[in-house]
């Protein structure tokens, strides 16, 4: 359905402007939002996509500037002023109480009065009809933490429209979504828009924004730099308004020469922490000079492979060797110092301190090394310009060594990690999800840092849940289920035949 030309915009940001001391996320930002069509805002990671949109829903305040909802000037203080407004926001990490059910983290804060009894039935009601009219079925009564992301993420939207949202804002919402949620999910927003929903899709995606949108935004460095429609406009022209420059949407690589055997990985069993077999009796090899990738659904195991592989979790059995020595069992600090290089899947939780400098992240995992202090004391200026190196040669920005990593972008966050990984020259490279939350200029940055690694004749074992990024940059591909290997394949393999394997439908 075709926003209708004579409504009033349903958005209008005029002359928004933000600064957070010395970054000036937004620079004098104008846009305009058409009523029921579906608007994609892209940027590189601190492009100010995320501030602006969190100025929208009240979370910040603009230094200057006014918003206009359906043709009203409108003050939004705050989120609540915001949903009064109409406006719902699906955030990129949802906000839901994860013991509750689906029914009551719906009705959160908005439950009815003292009679809870009739608000809960009242809201039952109007929950069904909102399932019904948007293709959103979920259990009301099922308890968040035991259902998976996509139907998590259902109930955020359903959140939002029980609230009275005529304006989603959707935050990079494919980040945690397998392609075949992604798919449903884009679903879901055409029904929106076709019932005169207005939706703001954040995302730095470039297939979704050609697949879904109407209209596209492009934003760098705080100031909006173009808007095109999406149907005028093409993958190419929108990387390089992105980024600046030309940007090269595939990896550029000739062929492998593997050489020795590096990692072996003999019969290994893992299980989790309530003892459920996650890695069920897996063997393979990584040759020096081949990136090998392992394609699954999230879910499968391979965050346990890579765990036992790098010394956070114990197998339960079987063997794992390096250049031929087991190793199994051996703690991260050992493994490192056998030359295991480790880019974890989850930088916030297994990557960074969050709270450190940027300085002490770059050494993190290192700082024993002598060149970074002695005994228990580290040598801060040592590591100032140990991570002043860094920042420059993979272009972390803001060039800023003692800036929280906090305040970095996930993108200038991964770059941290990868930085501080490549830069000690591992015989092994384990990658999990590289360039998860990452945008088109860091990806490309960060695909070509790991061919350069093969190319130098390392091994590198990679895990991805993006099907293109594991065919791109894989020489061979180890297709998981169920905890289980179940083929290899060759990167020209099509994307269905690994869909296939990777739903456990075909070996």
């Amino acid at each position: 359905m075709s926003p209708t030309p004579t409504a009033a915009p349903a958005i209008e940001l005029i002359g928004i402007d933000k600064k957070f001391g010395a970054v000036h996320a937004n620079k004098n930002i104008n846009l305009t939002v058409a009523k029921g069509s579906i608007h994609g805002i892209i940027g590189e990671n601190g492009a100010g996509k995320s501030t602006l949109m969190s100025i929208l829903y009240g979370f910040y305040h603009a230094d200057a500037g006014s918003i206009r909802i359906n043709g009203q000037a409108t003050v939004i203080d705050d989120s609540q002023a915001a949903i009064t407004a109409g406006i719902g926001m699906v955030h990129q990490h949802f906000m839901l109480v994860e013991n509750f059910s689906v029914l009551e983290n719906v009705i959160l804060g908005v439950e009815g009065g003292a009679l809870l009894g009739r608000g809960v039935s009242e809201a039952r009601s109007a929950l069904k009809r909102l399932e019904t009219d948007y293709g959103l079925e979920v259990d009301p009564d099922a308890i968040i933490e035991e259902l998976p992301v996509g139907l998590q993420q259902r109930v955020e939207i359903l959140k939002a429209l029980y609230r009275g949202a005529e304006i989603l804002i959707l935050d990079e919402p494919t980040g945690v979504l397998t392609p075949a949620e992604a798919d449903h999910l884009f679903k879901i927003l055409g029904v929106l828009r076709d019932q005169g929903k207005t939706i703001v899709l954040i995302t730095h995606k470039l297939r979704e924004i050609m697949a879904i949108t109407d209209t596209v935004s492009v934003m760098r460095r705080g100031e909006m730099v173009a808007t095109r429609r999406t149907t005028e406009t093409t993958v190419e022209e929108l990387a390089e308004l992105m980024v600046g420059r030309r940007v090269l949407l595939r990896v550029e690589k000739g062929p492998a020469a593997p050489s020795d055997i590096v990692l072996s990985v003999r019969n290994l069993t893992v299980k989790d922490g309530r003892g459920v077999t996650m890695v069920d009796n897996v063997s393979f090899d990584v040759r020096a000079g081949e990136v090998v990738g392992i394609a699954g659904v999230a879910g499968n195991g391979q965050s346990e492979l890579l765990e036992a592989i790098t010394g956070i979790r114990k197998p339960a059995s079987g063997e794992i060797l390096i250049h031929g020595k087991p190793v199994t069992g051996f703690d991260s600090a050992r493994l490192r110092a056998l030359g295991l290089g480790h880019i974890p899947e989850d930088r916030h939780h297994m990557g960074l301190v969050l709270g450190f400098e940027e300085s002490e992240n770059s050494v993190l995992g290192y700082h024993r090394d002598s060149r970074y202090g002695r005994g228990p004391l580290l040598d801060l200026d040592a590591c100032r310009e140990d991570a002043k190196a860094k920042i420059e040669k993979y272009d972390i920005r803001p060039p800023n060594c003692r800036l929280k990593t906090a305040n970095f972008s996930g993108g200038n966050q991964q770059k941290i990690v990868v930085a501080r990984e490549i830069e000690r020259d591992p015989a092994l490279l384990v990658v999990g999800q590289p360039t998860r939350g990452v945008d088109i200029g860091a990806i490309e940055f960060i695909h070509r840092r790991l061919i350069a690694m093969r190319d130098a004749g390392k091994a590198v074992l990679l895990v991805s849940v993006e099907l293109d990024e594991i065919r791109s940059l894989s020489d061979r591909i180890l297709v998981m289920f169920a905890g289980r290997v179940v083929g290899e394949k060759t990167p020209d393999t099509g994307e269905q035949t690994l869909g296939l394997m990777m739903a456990g439908i075909a070996a």
